[in-house]
């Protein structure tokens, strides 16, 4: 029986995802669905931030997550690898650890040094890395909705790029861009504190959260109109 661990990692939970909704996701979504459902989710979740609800936040963020590894899976993109490759336990900015950009007024992004020993093992390490490197004492909650609503919209245009014209530069600005977009939405659970991996093993316990069944059964019908 399909089911997320509380040690699970990226890569794991990008293959659990598959396993539960790669069939439904194929027959009914195209990549363009699948976009349109990262950002409902993200927006639902940035309204449950801005109406102080935090379980409405937290479940939409989660179910956002969720819809972002299935495109993920579409596209065929390494999710943990990309994200390792761009935060090498250091700002994708500024390159250090915490983040200056703003302390040293950084105008141009700076060659990052990857050290593989380092790399985070699980998905729990790896939001432990991001609250090093930003840390959510740094920002508010409201700062960091408004970080991933931006990067949302920069995912999406980068994604229209590479729909546009399927440009092997534009997928690797997919390739960065989704990095970028995870990185805030570690963000944003840190200073909702919580800890992705351990609330993704309480929803994910058995198969799909909603039909309890592996490949998740639930119509398109029921999906699309689905509320959180």
């Amino acid at each position: 029986m399909p089911s997320v661990k509380e040690n699970t990692t990226i890569k794991e939970y990008q293959n659990f995802v598959k396993e539960v909704y790669g069939l439904p996701n194929d027959r009914y979504f195209s990549q363009l669905d699948m976009i349109t459902n990262v950002e409902r989710f993200i927006m639902r979740g940035l309204k449950g931030i801005r109406k102080a609800d935090r379980e409405k936040a937290k479940l939409n963020l989660l179910i956002a997550l969720s819809w972002f590894a299935s495109l993920m899976n579409q596209l065929h993109i390494d999710l943990e690898s990309e994200t390792w490759k761009r935060f090498p336990y250091l700002c994708s900015y500024c390159a250090t650890c915490p983040c200056s950009c703003k302390e040293k007024k950084v105008e141009k992004r700076q060659p990052v040094a990857i050290e593989e020993s380092k790399k985070p093992q699980t998905l729990k390490d790896f939001q432990r890395m991001f609250n090093e490197i930003y840390p959510a004492k740094s920002r508010t909650l409201e700062q960091a909705g408004v970080h991933l609503a931006e990067e949302a919209g920069e995912f999406s245009e980068a994604m229209m790029a590479w729909r546009g014209g399927h440009k092997e530069e534009d997928f690797k600005s997919v390739e960065e861009e989704a990095a970028d977009l995870f990185s805030c939405l570690v963000s944003v659970f840190n200073s909702l504190d919580i800890d992705i991996a351990s609330e993704l093993s309480l929803m994910f316990s058995e198969n799909c959260h909603v039909c309890k069944k592996a490949p998740c059964e639930c119509s398109s019908t029921d999906i699309t109109k689905f509320k959180s």
